[in-house]
């Protein structure tokens, strides 16, 4: 049975990858959540975990050296899934400071700890895996139609969000060429799906829509990015664990091309297909709903991801087209008001702060 350290499990991204996990590995599996339960960290996210003897919650600042490193010495850890940043562009803008400490300086303490703990001999013990999992904002922007980013596209960071985490992808190059660490780096399109705060795009779309709110759009909303299904991201991190080159990072992209505008009109759309004839909210949902607002400080023109070299050396392709993922994302938040309500109130948070003061 393999033990993962998964770090920021409570979030987006972590949650749907522990439930993977533990359904593709039919529960054979221990998973140690690490996670410090800022803004973004829900355990609402995993509640049908609660009680399983395979699965426990730390509350944990990665950057908490003393209380890193007793996890590792209680518990002998096979996979590290390094899942937890802060990651949102404008939050990144207003105070950078936070982006560098939890992105850059936490993602070395990982390292440090892991290293410290796998060493033997002149080597690492065997079997050991660090996985890193990054994003496509590292490499900039593209500025011309039908071209796309390779691991080979030189880093380009535009904003302090991408550049903290283009710092910490060369602190975990540093660790592979200097230590020769057993570490991969993943760097993943834009995600969507179930669980996902609703400061991001889709969500907050999905809610504003439902609630009868203005829809933001920045700028004149043809920024286009690549969207990808979190569990074909989950599907790709565990196929990365068990088959990644040791030093190597993949590319995982969702072949979902679409400008910002056209992901709005989608959901617009796709929301009015499924409400019931007799709902009526549906008579208030159109395009009037959409609201061009300022564009972004620094904001990126285009991403696309190629994920040629996780294809050949993996196996691995995106399962959802982004047609049919919406469907089942939109599905999720019509059935999880109750949680949407939490998370938009932050309630959620002082529960779980009075539980783990």
């Amino acid at each position: 049975m393999k033990t993962y350290l998964v770090t920021g499990g409570a979030g987006f991204i972590g949650s749907n990858f522990i439930h993977y996990i533990f359904d593709v590995h039919n529960g054979d599996v221990k998973v140690i959540n690490v996670d410090l339960l800022t803004y973004a960290g829900n355990l609402e996210n995993l509640a049908d975990l609660e009680g399983n003897v395979n699965y426990s919650f730390i509350k944990a600042d990665i950057c908490d050296r003393d209380t890193i490193s007793k996890i590792f010495a209680q518990n002998d850890i096979d996979y590290v899934v390094h899942f937890a940043a802060e990651s949102h562009v404008d939050r990144s803008i207003r105070d950078p400071e936070i982006f560098a400490r939890t992105n850059v300086i936490g993602t070395l303490n990982m390292l440090d700890c892991a290293r410290y703990a796998w060493e033997e001999g002149e080597g690492f013990k065997e079997g050991k895996r660090f996985l890193h999992v990054s994003t496509d904002e590292v490499y900039g922007s593209l500025t011309e139609e039908g071209t796309y980013f390779y691991e080979t596209t030189p880093y380009d960071p535009h904003s302090p969000y991408s550049a903290s985490k283009a710092s910490s992808d060369f602190m975990v190059k540093a660790y592979v060429d200097t230590y020769h660490f057993p570490a991969v780096i993943t760097n993943c399109s834009n995600n969507y799906g179930p669980y996902q705060f609703p400061e991001k795009l889709i969500p907050l779309i999905i809610n504003n829509v439902l609630t009868g709110k203005k829809l933001p759009v920045y700028g004149d909303g043809k920024n286009v990015r690549d969207w990808l299904y979190v569990m074909d991201h989950a599907k790709a991190i565990d196929m990365v664990l068990e088959k990644g080159r040791i030093g190597e990072k993949y590319n995982v992209g969702g072949h979902n091309e679409k400008q910002n505008i056209e992901i709005v009109k989608i959901i617009i759309d796709t929301i009015k297909e499924m409400l019931p004839d007799d709902d009526p909210r549906k008579a208030h949902i159109n395009y009037d709903l959409i609201t061009y607002v300022e564009d972004r400080k620094g904001h990126d023109r285009r991403y696309a991801i190629a994920p040629d070299k996780i294809k050949k050396e993996i196996g691995w392709e995106p399962d959802t087209m982004f047609a049919e993922g919406i469907k089942l994302t939109i599905r999720w938040y019509f059935e999880h008001t109750e949680w949407m309500e939490h998370v938009t109130s932050g309630n959620y948070q002082k529960y779980y702060e009075e539980m783990y003061k």
